[in-house]
């Protein structure tokens, strides 16, 4: 809503002021070029209750009062105040929402003001997953993905538990656990080859155990699909042809046929995999990662808008309603590999499959040196988490070998530590440590590991209150007090 105030209003003087001035002022606007000013407090803090507030606006032109906020209403212009009605907060953490004072004559002389909202003390949290019917288990482990989010963040690695950069497959071994003595609380791990033409590979059987030694310890499990390229033959980064995913929506195609039966593998595994409980163990799956870009199949390059939505809830459907998938988490992680200025909430909702199809907002975002757009991009990705009402996190990271001790001699606790504080995050999960034996020319790693130069440094974000590893854990897969998930 919004409403034209008139020039007659000025405004007492506020604790906390800021005032906007333009260099292009077009005369029509209300003011001459050096006379319009506005003068508004930056910020507001209010209560968790429903009510309404004010702010205290002193201006000499006519301006346009809008709401940012979907909690946020305008409500009244009075005096010397402006008013709106905030909807209570019955969230376990503080919400920021936004107000914005236009000059309607010219949109770029503007200012916003940050409301800021207070956690309820005592709150019921509702929180919503796309399956109804996902088991007691799944929904526990949502709700605290987004609890433990108010506390801090879970370190996680994928394949942790599989290899390391000088060993493979040795039960009980982690890179992360040689260095700090302690496992990651968030195992990722590939699905792929779980449901593509390599589905007989013996290694799926690694992947098999390693997720449920996982499980059993009480940690999270979050897995992706570098899926081989099904109309072509070719792998994940084939991206030559346009057609893959118009033929698996098309009725009676033969990649279509080809699919599904890769989505029933998936499915299979999803209904058999159990830890030593017996329950079903609950994955966030995140099928279709960093289509942002155009590297793979389902990629922006080789993909419209609509046939990647389609294609996502396609995917949904079919093994939620069809194969009685009711242990996933469904995850999107577009790729954020740069800083995208008021373009960064696009990003990440790019190609947005809607709200009833995504339950975790994830982002891939590497470090190329640029630490300031990597705590941008969190903080963009934990406001629009806290308007959706979904967890969030970074679901894959990292600095390839870290080639630049001077760069990155502080990087665990500077970028990766002091980048999450005081935004409201899940994970932040770190790519593989690849196996290469006595190959040391290979730096393909992009965590810690025993010997290497960061160990130290590693180890005081370790230490950190903020940062939960396997033993920081609460029962991740026992619901928490004051949570309701539909």
């Amino acid at each position: 809503m919004s409403r034209i105030m008139g020039t007659s209003i000025l405004a007492a003087a506020v604790s906390m002021m800021a005032v906007l001035s333009c260099s292009d002022v077009k005369e029509e606007s209300g003011a001459g070029i050096d006379e319009r000013s506005i003068t508004v407090q930056d910020r507001v803090d209010i209560d968790h209750v429903a009510g309404q507030f004010s702010i205290n606006v002193e201006a000499n032109f006519e301006f346009k009062v809008e709401s940012q906020t979907e909690w946020i209403e305008f409500d009244k212009i009075e005096g010397k105040k402006v008013w709106f009605t905030a909807q209570a907060n019955d969230h376990t953490a503080e919400r920021m929402g936004k107000v914005k004072l236009t000059d309607p004559k010219d949109k770029y002389f503007y200012k916003e003001v940050r409301i800021f909202q207070k956690s309820n003390p005592n709150p019921v949290a509702s929180l919503s997953l796309v399956d109804k019917k996902a088991t007691a288990e799944t929904k526990a482990l949502y709700a605290n993905l987004w609890d433990i989010a108010a506390r801090g963040f879970m370190f996680g690695h994928h394949d942790d538990l599989w290899y390391g950069r000088y060993w493979y497959n040795e039960p009980g071994n982690s890179d992360t656990k040689a260095v700090c003595g302690d496992y990651p609380a968030v195992f990722s791990v590939d699905m792929g080859a779980i449901m593509d033409n390599r589905y007989n590979d013996k290694e799926n059987a690694i992947r098999r155990r390693v997720i449920i030694e996982a499980y059993d310890r009480g940690e999270v499990i979050t897995m992706c699909c570098h899926l081989n390229n099904p109309h072509t033959g070719g792998d994940s980064w084939d991206n030559k042809s346009k057609e893959v995913v118009k033929s698996i929506l098309k009725e009676g195609h033969a990649t279509r046929t080809k699919y599904l039966q890769w989505l029933d593998r998936c499915a299979d595994f999803a209904n058999n995999l159990k830890g030593s409980d017996g329950k079903l163990i609950p994955i966030i799956f995140r099928p279709y990662h960093e289509h942002t870009n155009g590297w793979s199949w389902w990629g922006s390059d080789c993909t419209t808008e609509d046939e990647f939505i389609r294609f996502w809830r396609f995917t949904v459907e079919y093994l939620r309603d069809v194969k009685g998938v009711h242990n996933f988490i469904y995850a999107i992680s577009p790729q954020l590999d740069k800083d995208y200025g008021n373009g960064t909430k696009e990003r990440i909702t790019f190609r947005w499959p809607g709200d009833e199809y995504v339950d975790f907002i994830g982002m891939d975002c590497y470090d190329y040196g640029w630490t300031s757009a990597f705590r941008k991009n969190i903080e963009t990705m934990s406001a629009i988490a806290l308007e959706k009402n979904k967890p969030c996190g970074v679901t894959e990271s990292g600095c390839e070998g870290f080639r630049d001790k001077a760069k990155y001699k502080s990087y665990w606790t500077d970028h990766i530590l002091n980048s999450a504080l005081n935004q409201r995050i899940s994970m932040i999960v770190m790519w593989r440590n690849k196996y290469v034996g006595t190959n040391e020319s290979d730096d393909h790693y992009f965590s810690i590991y025993p010997g290497h130069w960061l160990e130290d440094n590693f180890r005081k974000m370790y230490e950190s209150p903020k940062t939960f590893f396997s033993k920081d854990l609460p029962d991740m897969y026992t619901m928490p007090k004051g949570y309701d998930v539909k």
